[in-house]
């Protein structure tokens, strides 16, 4: 695969609107605003002590007596399982099943054989709707053929990636492999436990429910700052009994003090960085072709924010050039669908510049098979005469609603089409017969 152009990726990266993303507040931590200064260990020790976790919470999420969404894993953290939630379009519940080996229920055609597998997070998963509701679904009736669904509501591009190596090496591989990629899921790719990053009131929410806590640390890469090349890192925390230790404040502030990727997060949220995490983000920034300034709170905010999503970005070129070369060797092909949140989605409706542009050009300087649904959300956009805000309520309700998963579905049937070979039954120039499809 023919390598992207450093410098222009990271001249869009500055150029774009990330700056202003995923800036979340930890209004229970009250700090000196002045960069530098000699309480940033406090600040560090204040910030991860609202990552603890209750030793009654991760009681619960072992136990399998216990009603919980999700399972724990020790390479990604945790897969989904049996579960009735009250999170559907109008207050509904919605009836979510993972048979064996764990993928979504298959409904349409699942009698037939599947050469079409899914990975990614929620909006492959298609939190938020019924078994049948799904994009997979609402495709698999339309073109003749089923659809395996393994996504994970939560999980990042990478833990996507390696769920993908795991299934696609079992008798459940198929031919096909779609990719699904949503905005934030660049940056938890690189985050070793994401519950880190998430708001104080999103933890509380988690912990107070137990039911649907899962945020646990898992495999993620990350750039050797000496080498410049990406390392594989399994998970810190890769047994049952290990995962108590998120309930030790002094254990997590150990683990995770001298993490990068949490560093910058503390230095765009508080424009706070000593003497040695700025030395480590210019070697990070030196990697990344991309230009630094620490000479101001705003300066530390704005240089941190924009280099946190250049590695992320950079990040997920990784793991497309890893599943390329994994699809390759085993005779599969890779598809890369793009998702995006409800405020993203209204920001590019609204005509604000996308955060995500460099990551775009990446993947059509290098001709891999995409689709870009955003792109594809303007076009539709252009069809009415409403805000951006009441555009979106047709398709969102937290993450796609019926009609949202609709949607997807029919905006990348004709590339999902064009892509399979034979095409799929609704699409064959010859008359498929009764015994084809029943």
């Amino acid at each position: 695969m023919e390598r992207f152009n450093r410098r222009k990726f990271l001249a869009q990266a500055l150029s774009s609107s990330a700056a202003g993303l995923y800036e979340f507040s930890h209004n229970s931590i009250r700090v000196d605003a002045n960069p530098g200064g000699n309480d940033l260990d406090n600040v560090m020790k204040s910030f991860l002590q609202e990552s603890v976790v209750p030793r009654n919470v991760i009681d619960w999420f072992l136990d399998p007596g216990k009603t919980h969404w999700a399972k724990f894993d020790t390479e990604i953290g945790y897969t989904l399982q049996d579960s009735i939630l009250k999170d559907g379009l109008d207050g509904c519940y919605t009836f979510q099943s993972y048979p064996h080996p764990g993928a979504r229920k298959m409904i349409n055609f699942a009698d037939k054989p599947c050469r079409i597998n899914t990975y990614g997070n929620s909006f492959t998963q298609c939190a938020q709707v019924s078994d049948g509701e799904s994009w997979q679904e609402i495709l698999a009736a339309h073109l003749g053929e089923p659809i395996r669904n393994f996504g994970i509501g939560s999980q990042g591009f990478y833990q996507a990636y390696h769920r993908m190596r795991r299934h696609e090496a079992t008798s459940f591989g198929a031919k096909y492999i779609i990719l699904n990629i949503y905005d934030d899921d660049h940056l938890r790719s690189i985050d070793a436990w994401r519950w880190i990053r998430l708001p104080y009131s999103r933890k509380q929410n988690a912990i107070d429910g137990k039911t649907h806590f899962h945020p646990v640390p898992w495999v993620h890469p990350r750039i050797h700052l000496e080498t410049g090349k990406f390392v594989e890192l399994d998970n810190p925390f890769p047994t049952p009994e290990s995962l108590y230790n998120l309930c030790d404040a002094d254990y997590i502030y150990e683990t995770f003090k001298d993490d990068i990727v949490v560093k910058l997060h503390i230095a765009k949220v508080f424009g706070k960085a000593d003497n040695d995490n700025i030395k480590a983000f210019k070697k990070l920034a030196d990697i990344l072709n991309m230009p630094t300034d620490f000479t101001s709170t705003e300066a530390i905010r704005e240089t941190t924010t924009k280099l946190h999503w250049a590695y992320g970005f950079r990040a997920s070129e990784h793991i497309i050039e890893q599943a390329a070369a994994f699809a390759k060797s085993h005779n599969k092909k890779v598809m890369i669908l793009l998702s995006f949140s409800r405020n993203n989605m209204i920001k590019a409706c609204a005509g604000q510049p996308r955060f995500d542009q460099a990551f775009i050009d990446y993947l059509k300087a290098n001709d891999i098979i995409h689709v870009d649904i955003m792109e594809k959300h303007i076009m539709d956009f252009k069809n009415f005469c409403i805000s951006p805000e009441d555009y979106v309520k047709r398709y969102y309700i937290g993450h796609y609603s019926p009609a949202g998963n609709h949607f997807f579905a029919f905006a990348i049937k004709d590339a999902l089409v064009n892509w399979l070979d034979p095409k799929p039954l609704a699409y064959r120039d010859k008359k498929p017969s009764l015994i084809d499809v029943y």
